[in-house]
Order: structure tokens, then sequence, then C-alpha cells
């Protein structure tokens, strides 16, 4: 099995799962901003711990999920 990393998830589907839940909230937080700012900075922190921080961090744990993926695959086939 391949090491832990701080940003990738240990599945591909994981990490694409806390992807979807970032994002919705991060676009639900921008869109009661207004009405409710309370509400929205909850969602923002739901978005970073979701994201495991930023979105560009989420990226790279996205490539690493892959790269990971990858490599199962690869050993598995061997």
């Amino acid at each position: 099995m391949t090491e832990k990393t701080l940003f990738a998830s240990n599945t591909l589907t994981e990490h694409l799962l806390r992807g979807a839940v970032g994002i919705g909230a991060l676009i639900w937080a921008v869109s009661i901003a207004r009405e409710h700012p309370v509400a929205s900075l909850g969602l923002g922190l739901l978005t970073l711990v979701a994201l495991r921080g930023c979105p560009t961090c989420w990226t790279i744990g996205l490539v690493e999920a892959v790269l990971r993926t990858a490599v199962r695959w690869r050993g598995a086939r061997e």
C-alpha cells in the first residue's frame, strides 16, 4: 500500500465526494451570504474542512489520489 499523504483521500471516490461536498457548500455559502452571513461563514468553514484547505489543496490531492489509484491498478495487474 502507498504511504499516507496530507491532501489525498484513501480512495478516489472518497476524494471526489469530499470535493462535491466542499464545492456545494461553497456555492451555498456565497448564495446566502447577504441574508445569512453567520450561516455563510459556517458553510465556508465546512468548505475548508471538506477540501482540506483551499481548492488548490483539493486539486493537489486529486492528482495524488489518481496517481495512487493508478499504482494500485498497475500492481494488481502484475
